[in-house]
């Protein structure tokens, strides 16, 4: 079906016809027929004219503002626009341009914004993906893939795993695709979050008991391992055990069996063993906190998780997943992120990782109540002593010079972040950007960017 497009303008058509692409249906609509609420045919992309910069569509701008669309805008705007219309559109278009146009400049801005075709590639990329289960970790980043790209190996090892990375890495994700991937597939995965286990319980939990153990065993209760047999156990925070509950946990792995607390004979467990930890286990057995003997049985396959700002240019890609997650889960409308919003985001710290862009994105999801997310939803999406980082200085001069050098900047990073987030492939980039391939191919020659090189 061709694209349609929706042109908002005075009476006089603001350009060409033959300037939008051929397989487009074009509607033009005069902004003094059109209410501000916009209750107008749906349309694949929106081209607002405001070279007038009439009472009609600055109002319209401003009803978009604070009722956002789902439709992507391209706005037109003159070359002296005023303050208020240029924090207008900067707060609610996808792109926009200055009157007047050069030749080629409307089809050029149009093609970048309009989607290109779904290709056979990428439904091979997503089936093999889903297939050997890591649709939850996300990103394209060389750091990332590296390990991504050992996790076949260390599942078919059938050995344990100890797994390191800062809070919030996703270590528990790469335990579950270790197990998925693995011969245990069709057997259970029990994660057991060690700090929540208080140590006089740790016999119990893990080994379960017999009835008449204790005053309160009025029967008989698995323990975890059992609960595990034949699949992986995930032992989370592996490093708040006490050298107590550490030391029954190293028998257990040196015989693989146990006896339930009250009971009168050993069991024999078959299970894999998995554990995590934020600590430097290396300086906890230096300091006499962690057996060293534990530590050496579960060290000799190891994996560790990158933190987010290793790979910055992940984010987008993060972001936009959680923001597919997130509208399933509530039964809302696809949300998307405003282009400040997706820079600002590449820069802040993340101190909590991905565990952290995820909470910050679903509470800005709940503050934009329309479809596209801006700054301030992100700012109060932010918990307190947080602040967006400020952009990129620009150089002072003209007016003019000065907004097309930021313009300029803009694309050029945003063009950089989208191909290292897919490991310099156009394809997919122009995919995550919304752009038909050969514009997004043409910004990538205009910059003078080389995508082997990112």
């Amino acid at each position: 079906m061709p694209w349609r497009i929706l042109v908002l303008a005075g009476r006089e058509f603001p350009f060409d016809r033959d300037d939008l692409p051929s397989d487009c249906d074009v509607e033009h609509v005069d902004w003094s027929s059109l209410h501000p609420t916009l209750s107008a045919a749906p349309a694949d992309l929106i081209v607002s004219s405001a070279i007038d910069a009439s009472a009609s569509s600055l109002e319209w701008f401003r009803q978009v503002r604070d009722n956002p669309i789902s439709t992507p805008v391209f706005a037109i705007v003159p070359e002296h626009a005023g303050e208020e219309l240029l924090r207008l559109v900067a707060e609610t278009v996808t792109d926009f341009a200055t009157w007047p146009l050069r030749r080629g400049e409307v089809r050029e801005r149009v093609g970048r914004i309009l989607p290109g075709p779904r290709t056979d590639v990428d439904g091979v990329h997503e089936k093999l993906v889903e297939e050997i289960g890591l649709t939850q970790l996300v990103g394209r980043a060389p750091a990332f893939l590296r390990v991504m790209t050992r996790l076949p190996a260390l599942a078919r090892s059938n050995r344990p795993v100890l797994i390191t990375g800062e809070t919030g890495t996703g270590k528990e994700l790469c335990a579950r695709a270790i197990h998925h991937l693995g011969r245990r597939r069709a057997f259970p995965f029990i994660p057991v979050d060690c700090g929540a286990v208080p140590d006089q319980l740790f016999e119990n939990e893990l080994f379960g008991h017999e009835r008449g153990a204790f005053t309160d065993a009025h029967r008989r209760q698995k323990g975890l391992v059992g609960m595990a047999e034949g699949g992986t156990l995930f032992l989370d925070e592996i490093d708040s055990l006490s050298l107590m509950s550490q030391a029954k946990l190293l028998r257990f792995l040196q015989e693989r069996t146990y006896r339930p607390l009250g009971g009168d004979r050993f069991e024999r467990a078959d299970i894999n063993l998995l554990a995590a930890t934020n600590q430097d286990l290396d300086e906890l057995v230096r300091e006499k906190r962690f057996s060293p003997d534990l530590y050496f049985r579960l060290s000799v396959l190891r994996l560790h998780m990158v933190p987010l700002r290793d790979r910055r240019d992940d984010v987008p890609l993060l972001a936009q997943h959680f923001l597919d997650g997130l509208a399933v889960e509530e039964g809302f409308s696809p949300k998307r992120l405003a282009p400040a919003c997706l820079m600002a985001l590449s820069r802040m710290r993340w101190a909590g990782n991905v565990r952290e862009l995820h909470h910050v994105l679903e509470r800005a999801f709940v503050a934009a109540e329309g479809p596209l997310i801006l700054p301030g939803h992100l700012r109060a999406a932010l918990t307190e002593g947080e602040s967006l980082p400020d952009a990129p200085e620009t150089e002072a001069g003209p007016f003019r010079v000065a907004r097309a050098r930021a313009v300029a900047a803009f694309e050029r990073q945003y063009v950089i972040t989208m191909l290292r987030a897919h490991n310099g492939n156009i394809t997919q980039a122009a995919r995550t950007a919304h752009q038909d391939r050969r514009a997004f191919g043409r910004l990538v020659k205009r910059h003078n960017i080389n995508p082997r090189n990112l």
